[in-house]
């Protein structure tokens, strides 16, 4: 007898601009991006599904808040987990070069506040806590091989931020999940954005270790690491092969014998584009002009001794269901089915 598993990801882009805020629009029910936001998820009906991009509290009132919106919409998630991110956690020095401190890019993980836009998980079947691995306070230098950043042979912004520059933007957690055969193990990231910065390539060099701690990880650097019974789920914010970035590690994670990339598509039959590298029904996300437009940058990778099913990206062709999508996020949700013998 085999448990049959939909795990979905989903970058909801649910940020705001201040601590309460996202839960004073969850809680008034009438916030256009927030009744999108719950249409997808409910519409996916994942057993689990990671979330990127939503505020933190310490409670887990947006979150709980958030539940229990899709509950009204017909899909219970009686479990639900949330560390702490990275994400506007002061660091009180000059983080990014500019000169000053106290910005947004000054923190561990960029911020305007301590908890925007971190990750969530919300379940059907109960988590492991016990057993929960929580990466995110890493020190970037104390990663094997870091590429950590210079300028002019320097340190770059200077030997003191390096020494406390966290690994993680967001957060590396390892949360098991307990089915009825079982546990199963959800690994969740959300990577640095790998633009947006200068020469030294600060965010893409943060970017590249970020993906390569996952290989690290499975080889057990870190510790004992699951052989089986695992999915590797994020906003990894690269493409394979388009656009700017450090691509090294995220080829070798979908090439790596340990997982398997079910490469979910877009239901609609789309013509290969010739101006582009990629297959655009692989896109999950549309950054509008003058963003880079769509791209393939949210994954799901099981791992090899997993039965795939079905997969997918919740990316309608046209009309009512379209325009909610596009409502939520910028990003698509993406899904696949599995079977865990």
């Amino acid at each position: 007898m085999a448990d049959s598993l939909r795990l979905a990801t989903f970058h909801t882009e649910l940020e705001r601009e201040g601590p309460g805020l996202l839960l004073r629009d969850i809680r008034r029910g009438d916030d256009p991006q927030v009744l999108a936001v719950v249409a997808v998820i409910a519409r996916a009906r994942a057993d689990v599904i990671v979330l990127q991009g939503i505020d933190y509290d310490m409670d887990l009132l947006a979150l709980s808040a958030l539940r229990d919106s899709i509950a009204r919409k017909g899909l219970a998630y009686p479990h639900l987990f949330a560390l702490r991110p990275n994400t506007g956690m002061p660091t009180g020095l000059d983080m990014d070069g500019d000169g000053r401190t106290g910005d947004p890019s000054d923190r561990q993980g960029y911020g305007a506040f301590s908890g925007q836009g971190g990750m969530a998980i919300l379940s059907r079947y109960p988590f492991d806590t016990a057993r929960l691995q929580d990466f995110s306070g890493l020190l970037w230098p104390d990663l094997p091989g870091a590429l950590l950043p210079s300028r002019d042979g320097a340190p770059f912004p200077s030997a003191q931020a390096q020494a406390v520059q966290r690994l993680s933007s967001v957060g590396h957690w390892v949360v098991p999940v307990i089915l009825p055969s079982g546990p199963f193990h959800v690994l969740t990231y959300h990577a640095t954005t790998p633009v947006f910065d200068g020469p030294e390539d600060r965010n893409g060099r943060r970017n590249h270790d970020e993906t390569r701690f996952w290989r690290l990880y499975l080889d057990g650097v870190f510790g004992p690491a699951p052989s089986a019974r695992f999915a590797l789920l994020g906003a990894i914010n690269l493409s394979p092969s388009e656009g700017e970035g450090r691509k090294a590690p995220l080829l070798a994670l979908l090439s790596d014998a340990r997982l398997r990339d079910a490469r979910p598509r877009r239901p609609a039959s789309l013509r290969p584009d010739p101006s582009r590298r990629a297959d655009p029904s692989l896109d999950t996300v549309d950054w509008p002009s003058p963003g880079p437009g769509p791209r393939r940058v949210d994954y799901i990778l099981p791992s090899a001794d997993l039965i795939l099913r079905d997969a997918g990206v919740d990316w309608p062709a046209s009309g009512a269901a379209l325009a909610e999508v596009e409502t939520a996020s910028r990003h698509r949700l993406v899904w696949v089915d599995i079977d865990l013998p």
